[in-house]
């Protein structure tokens, strides 16, 4: 299988030592950048530059002709995004610092370590990618209409936060670098995933991993593949997942249960595009895009030192944060009649009447499990109907229980609720927080008395009681 490019536009080396040009090109291939066109002669810069789009620039500073340090205003004005990388002796780091403020990105010095080298040319490689992508979100953000809808039929949606998640996800996809997808239970982050994999016109397969519960040993051995005898049972060699995804995308998703072990060797991957199979001392090149995924407080995490900061950081250079279904409930009429015509389809039954007060009803609810917990109840009720109409009281018990409805006799955990109030300095009155209540239930169940009682999880004779009580007063 012919090695993938890397990156996407070749690199300019520069330099009139002729040898530490062949010993780059060496230092380069050996990792996995293959990519890359090299020049003795600095008069040629302009010209090439002018005529090809190259995605890192990198010059040595003393050269006859033209010396780095003049030709590195000229190559800024012509392309600004391009970052430019200089090489220098050990006795002219003044002149670096001089490039530096000309506009160059970093500089190293001669003679030039191998690991050194490579770590900032990879840093340069994907410095140009985000100044890309800036550019690309910029004009997309600038445009009304998606590019590829069709990238994201799966997901059924008619929110103005999830088109500017579509958007962005259109001006990020192409690119090699991890993305970070976060999110409550049950808000469709694999669906995102595939539709960043799917506009990414990558040539391998998406494949997904839930490494909640996993340990370290089958992290690696799942990720990197194994060679015969690496250890008791491995009887042949097998390759992981990264192997198998080659070209392609992979998705790990329960980032944020990850140990911290394997968030070290997770890290080494993304950084140096590169791994080791257990058992094997021949490291294998890595062309896979990582997208991750978590339900998780992950900034929270790295506070507590339990999410690596360096991992957290690498992840985060495309953050995708999706809202949960109680921030964008317009979009329950789309999603109940997909889940009926889905649920019809499937239980061989003909679709049901949505009854009156229908969506009054589920508006009316929180949804902790999000769109999954909508389709649930929807396949649940169409499952168990026989007449022509969905049954509302179904809906009701589902996600009211009963046991709620005990007019406040009963055990309550206070301290579950203490974080959903928020008290003022000086507290209202029972009666006044009553009345409150009851008014707020009545707005969000748009005067719906059944619907308002089921929110405060009392009988609707209780609410009837309570209401006129407080006309008679």
């Amino acid at each position: 299988m012919a090695a993938a490019v890397y990156p996407a536009q070749p690199i300019l080396l520069i330099d009139d030592e002729q040898q530490f040009l062949l010993s780059a090109e060496l230092t380069l291939t050996a990792n996995g950048i293959n990519n890359f066109k090299t020049l003795y002669d600095s008069r040629e810069v302009l010209s090439v530059l002018s005529k090809e789009e190259f995605s890192l620039v990198v010059l040595d500073i003393n050269m006859p002709h033209l010396t780095g340090l003049e030709l590195i205003p000229q190559i800024v004005e012509m392309n600004p995004f391009i970052p430019i990388v200089v090489i220098t002796a050990m006795n002219d780091v003044d002149s670096a610092v001089k490039c530096i403020k000309a506009g160059a990105f970093n500089y190293l010095l001669k003679p030039v370590d191998d690991t050194r080298f490579v770590t900032t040319i990879r840093s340069g490689i994907d410095l140009r990618n985000i100044r890309d992508e800036n550019k690309r979100l910029k004009d997309y953000l600038l445009k009304d209409k998606l590019e590829n809808p069709e990238a994201f039929t799966e997901i059924i949606t008619k929110s103005n936060s999830m088109r500017a998640i579509f958007k962005y996800i259109e001006a990020i996809a192409k690119t090699p670098l991890p993305v970070l997808v976060t999110g409550e239970t049950g808000v469709g982050k694999e669906l995102i995933a595939k539709a960043i994999h799917k506009l990414s016109k990558r040539q391998g397969e998406l494949l997904a991993l839930n490494v909640a519960g996993v340990d370290d040993n089958l992290f690696s051995d799942t990720l990197f593949g194994h060679k015969k005898g690496a250890f008791t049972g491995a009887e042949q060699d097998r390759k992981g997942l990264i192997e198998q995804s080659e070209k392609g995308t992979l998705f790990l998703d329960e980032i944020g249960d990850l140990s911290l072990e394997s968030q070290v060797k997770l890290l080494r991957l993304i950084q140096e595009g590169k791994y080791y199979p257990l058992g094997s001392d021949m490291a294998k090149l890595a062309d896979v895009r990582i997208i991750c995924a978590t339900n998780k407080n992950i900034e929270s995490m790295r506070e507590d030192k339990s999410f690596r900061k360096d991992l957290y950081y690498r992840l985060q250079t495309h953050l995708i944060n999706i809202p949960p279904l109680c921030e964008r409930k317009n979009d329950i009429p789309f999603l109940v009649n997909h889940f009926l015509d889905k649920a019809a389809q499937q239980l061989n039954k003909k679709k049901p009447t949505i009854p009156k007060e229908f969506y009054t009803l589920l508006s009316s609810y929180h949804f902790p499990g999000n769109i999954r917990e909508l389709e649930g109840i929807i396949f649940d009720a169409v499952s168990v109907h026989s007449s022509g109409i969905m049954s509302l009281e179904l809906i009701r018990e589902k996600i009211f229980p009963k046991q709620r409805n005990n007019d406040f006799s009963g055990d309550m955990s206070l301290t579950d609720q203490e974080e959903k109030i928020i008290f003022s300095e000086q507290l209202p009155t029972l009666k006044e927080a009553e009345d409150l209540l009851i008014k707020e239930a009545l707005k969000r169940a748009e005067e719906n008395q059944s619907i308002a009682a089921d929110l405060l999880g009392i009988t609707r004779r209780a609410l009837n009681n309570r209401l006129n009580r407080k006309s008679g007063n």
